[in-house]
């Protein structure tokens, strides 16, 4: 599939996905004329890379994550170096601490609107 075809299943800018392609992040094909064609397993992989994005990594180490994920299905491989695996652990646990703070802030929001909310 071209660029364009490949935003528009994934909701993704062609600038980014150019992007991507700088960061080694996704590969295309090249017809004779140039352009850039995508296998279909393009699609999981923007997927997988938005979602990576969106959990605060940044593109350096989804280029590193990315080869220890299946594109099919987006599960683990064995390829995962032990640094790797650390580096991942650490970022989990960012991302934990990131969601009991937003947690904490909810509630304090639920408790400013339920006193705003009394007569």
């Amino acid at each position: 599939m071209r660029i364009g075809e490949l935003a528009r299943r994934t909701g993704v800018s062609e600038r980014s996905l150019r992007y991507y392609e700088e960061q080694g992040l996704l590969i295309p094909e090249r017809t004779p004329g140039g352009q850039r064609e995508y296998p279909e397993f393009a699609v999981d992989r923007v997927i997988r890379i938005q979602e990576l994005f969106a959990a605060g990594l940044h593109s350096r180490k989804i280029a590193r994550l990315l080869p220890c994920m299946r594109d099919a299905d987006g599960g683990p491989s064995a390829r995962a170096t032990p640094k790797l695996v650390a580096e991942l652990t650490e970022e989990k646990a960012r991302i934990e601490r990131t969601m009991k703070e937003l947690a904490s802030s909810r509630d304090l929001l639920d408790e400013v609107i339920n006193a705003a909310a009394k007569p």
